[in-house]
């Protein structure tokens, strides 16, 4: 690595790994983020659009330190069947936290091939 490339932002006691790859041709389709979950930290889903047109999604919890756990992952046929994946989690996540919990929109972190951080400032993650 050049030392002149920004090295990736390490949060307390776990870096920043990829969870999710874009290929050439690829997009991000859509990242979800939960409320928090008192003790446990908030749930994210990224997906991205493969050149087929379907897309695949990852699922996990993120806990307060920046470990990643409990990864669930899958495929659906359209973008617009994410919509669906949305509201199935939310539905789960209300029966196990109350509806206050549910997943929201929200920005990705994206770290490039080359390292280049161009994320948000791991600083404001909470």
């Amino acid at each position: 690595m050049n030392p002149a490339q920004k090295k990736p932002p390490m949060l307390p006691g776990a870096p920043v790994a990829p969870i999710m790859e874009i290929e050439k041709g690829e997009a991000i389709a859509g990242v979800w983020l939960s409320d928090t979950v008192p003790e446990i930290g908030f749930y994210k889903l990224l997906a991205k659009r493969k050149r087929d047109g379907t897309c695949e999604w990852v699922h996990f919890v993120q806990r307060a330190d920046g470990r990643k756990e409990k990864f669930y992952q899958g495929r659906v046929e359209s973008e617009s069947q994410l919509q669906e994946l949305v509201e199935a989690i939310n539905r789960a996540l209300n029966t196990a936290y109350g509806r206050r919990i549910n997943l929201h929109p929200a920005d990705a972190d994206i770290l490039p091939g080359d390292g280049a951080w161009v994320g948000p400032d791991p600083s404001r993650i909470q």
